[in-house]
Parts: structure tokens; sequence; C-alpha cells
């Protein structure tokens, strides 16, 4: 991966430094030219300005002493001068060969346009000396009268060295440019690659059953360590499923070791009776029907309890008041065989967020065992408070209660506070995921009166 990315960030680099450099060469190669022209132009008129007084007077001196300065400026900047009278005729040339003296070169449109008063610039070839030139010829003037012309020739070649040095100190910066972008797009991809391997083996690590592996949060890019939370929360909660799962094999496994053999023995016994004793034979069975109906009531607690542990099911929003008021009328019927009154006590309304069905399942489950407990003309009160940002449901009974350790032991699997009590030990260990799965707390408080106060918060709906 970390190759490529380096090779996309030279790619775009490249690119983008393509569609820059274009544009800037051309505008080097034209700023160029215009820099020589100038120059040229300026120089012209210098030597226009020197070879004034040579061609007004006739005497040679003054034409030795231009042709001086006509070669001193071809050996200073490498630009033929050629100095023509008002005829056209050739007075001045910076060549070591004098032979062009004298000849005419009123032919020359250059020559022409500055003999006419213009300046003129352009390129043109050399027949003589075989090559592509620049030239820039200029009028000399005194006062109003045009007396001849200064023309400069330069090759082209040295304007096109010129703008190719630059061009290739340009190029120097932009490969340097796209260098530095790989070295960088290394490091940077190197980084992530590196974060991305060791998630890798953590991810390895975990499939291999190691359920303690976790993903580093702490370094790396935002958006690397928001994929290590996202996979240690996974993690976590795969930990958390499979942690259950075993829990509930061995809980299983356990708790159905009893009944299953006390069933199988009442069989065996039952089988042995069936001839010899009918009567005891049918008392054996009628203690196996009472284990079978042990078993499945255990299995189905066992079952559900593995459902809601394992359900992630949103929070909605719920009227608690109104559930616990319509428990409380389910209940009725029953607390009056017991000779228990029930009734409830709180708003009419109390909005809450929770599980799906864990309000109705809560309240049934802490009704049931406060009515197994309570004594004949006890009371039950089924209580909704609203406190804060929470709201809490207590049920209020006035049974033997509990100790406070053994309030805390209540929620565990199977626990019982004692032997002659019924059930499988499973409602309040469902009671307590349920408040879990619902954001919520589930206590067991021993009341000062006597009796027990079992209680469940829940989040207020805003």
């Amino acid at each position: 991966m970390k190759w490529r990315f380096m090779g996309a960030l030279m790619a775009v680099t490249f690119l983008v430094l393509l569609t820059q450099d274009i544009p800037l060469a051309f505008y080097l190669n034209q700023a160029e030219h215009d820099h020589i022209v100038t120059g040229l132009e300026r120089d012209a008129f210098v030597l226009a300005g020197r070879s004034e007084e040579a061609l007004q007077s006739p005497a040679t001196a003054d034409d030795a002493a231009l042709n001086d300065i006509a070669r001193t400026y071809r050996d200073a900047g490498g630009a033929r001068v050629v100095i023509v009278n008002a005829a056209g005729m050739a007075v001045v040339t910076s060549d070591d060969d004098q032979s062009v003296v004298g000849a005419s070169y009123a032919s020359r449109p250059e020559i022409a346009d500055a003999l006419a008063g213009q300046i003129s610039s352009g390129h043109r070839y050399s027949d003589t000396l075989s090559q592509e030139l620049l030239y820039v010829s200029v009028p000399v003037f005194s006062g109003a009268n045009v007396l001849g012309a200064v023309r400069l020739t330069f090759p082209d070649q040295t304007v096109t060295d010129a703008v190719n040095s630059q061009l290739w100190r340009l190029a120097l910066v932009a490969l340097s440019s796209v260098a530095l972008a790989g070295i960088v797009g290394l490091l940077v991809s190197g980084s992530v690659a590196r974060r991305l391997t060791r998630l890798r083996a953590t991810t390895e690590l975990l499939a291999e059953g190691d359920l303690s592996a976790r993903a580093d949060e702490k370094k790396g890019a935002a958006e690397l360590t928001s994929l290590s939370r996202s996979f240690n929360q996974m993690a976590e909660r795969l930990e958390e499923l499979i942690t259950q799962q075993r829990m509930f094999a061995a809980d299983a496994s356990h708790q159905l070791r009893t009944p299953l053999t006390a069933l199988r023995l009442r069989l065996e016994r039952a089988h042995d009776l069936l001839e010899t004793d009918p009567a005891a034979a049918g008392e054996r069975l009628a203690a196996a029907q009472v284990e079978v109906d042990r078993l499945g009531n255990l299995i189905e607690g066992l079952l559900l309890l593995s459902r809601t542990e394992a359900s992630s099911a949103p929070l909605e929003i719920f009227n608690l008041a109104a559930i616990a008021r319509e428990r409380v009328a389910q209940w009725q019927a029953l607390a009056a065989e017991s000779s228990v009154r029930i009734r409830y006590e709180g708003p009419v309304d109390a909005l809450v967020t929770a599980s799906p069905s864990a309000i109705e399942q809560i309240v049934d489950n802490y009704v049931d065992n406060a009515l197994t407990v309570s004594p004949v003309d006890s009371k039950i009160t089924v209580r909704v408070v609203t406190a804060g940002a929470h709201t809490t449901m207590h049920v209020l009974d006035e049974g033997p209660g509990l100790s406070k350790e053994e309030c805390t032991r209540a929620f565990d699997r199977f626990w019982r506070a004692s032997s002659n009590i019924g059930g499988s030990g499973l409602g309040l260990a469902i009671v307590a995921q349920l408040a879990r799965a619902s954001r919520g707390l589930a206590l067991l408080t021993p009341r000062s009166s006597g009796g027990l106060d079992a209680s469940v918060r829940f989040d207020s709906a805003r």
C-alpha cells in the first residue's frame, strides 16, 4: 500500500508542476527574448548617439574610433554591429574583416525602416552566417534629420541557450519537488502501513482465540485511532458474548445435571415398581413429572437470560408509570389469593428510555419474588419516583428481607436465599441484565422496617 500511496502522491505532484511549469516555460522564453531585445535597443541608441558626430564628419579618424567602440561592444556582448550612413552604405562594422565597409545595406528591410526613422526588431536567417539572428535597427538622428542607422544582430541560439538554462533549473526544482513528495509519501504511508500491520496482527490474534487482544488507540491519524476504537469495541463485545456463551454452557450443564439425574432415577425406580407396586410406580412418575416441570422452567430461564445478554436492541421511550400500573392490575388477582395487598404509588406519567419489553419483565420478576416471600395480610407497593435525570421504580415488600451481603449476591445466577424457596434462581439475574441493556441499574436494599426494596433506575426521557 505504501508504494502505491507514494507513487500516487508523486504523480499528483508531477501533474501539478507540469500544469504550472509549461505556461511558465513559455513565459520565460518570451521574457528572455524581450529582455535581450530591450537591451539591444538600449545599446543601439547608445551607439547611435556616439555615431552622430562621426556620420556628420568626413574625417576617417572618427570612423576608426567608432570601429573600436563597435568591436569593444562585440567582444563584451557578442552582438554584431553595422553602422550605415544616410545612403545605406556601411561605414563601420564590428567585423575584423572590413570588406563589407562601403557595401550597400539599403535593400535590407530593417535598414530601410531605420533610415525611414523607425525602430525595427525581429528575426531573420543569415545566409552568410547560416544561422537565425535576432536584430535591432535604430535611426541615427541629428535633430529631425536621419544621418544613418545602427543595426545590432545577435545569434538567436544565444536566447535559446539562456532560456534552456532557466528551464533546466526549473526542471531541477520540479524533480526535487517530486522526489520530496515521494519521500513524504513514503514516510506517511509507512506510518499508516505500520499501524495497519499492527492492527492486522491484532486481528489475527483475536481470530486465533486471544480475546484479550486490543489495538492501540493512542497513536496515529484520527481515522486510524477511530478505526482502532471501533475494533476494540467489537473485540470487547465479542469477548463479552463468548464469555456469556461459555457461562451459559457451564451454568446449563451444571444446573441441568441434577434434575436430569433425579429424573432418570425416578423413571428407573418407577420401571422397577411398575409390575410389583403400581401405586408406588405412579408416585415415582408423578415425582418425575415435577422434575420435568422444573427442568422445563430451568431451560426456559436459561434461554431467556441468554437472549437478554445477547440483545443489543436500541433504546426506546416508554411510560414507566403506565406500565407499572398495568402490571400491578394484572397481579391483583394472584395477590388476593395469597391474601397480599398490592398497590401503585407515583405519578400518572414518567417517561424513560429502556430496551423493549424490559420494564414489563423487571416488574413481573420483582413482584413475583415479593409475592413468594410476603406473609399473609402484608402489602406490596410499586412506587415510581422521578429525581433529576433519572426515574426509579421501587417494589417494596414486607417479607423477611435479605442482608446486605445477600442483596449483593442475589443477582448471581442460580443463587437462592433458601433451599426452601422454589424457582430457578435466574429471575434476578435476568432483571440485572435487562437493566444493563436499558442503560439502567438494578439494586436490592434492605428496608429499615423489614422487607426488601427492589429497585431499578432508568434514564428519564427528555
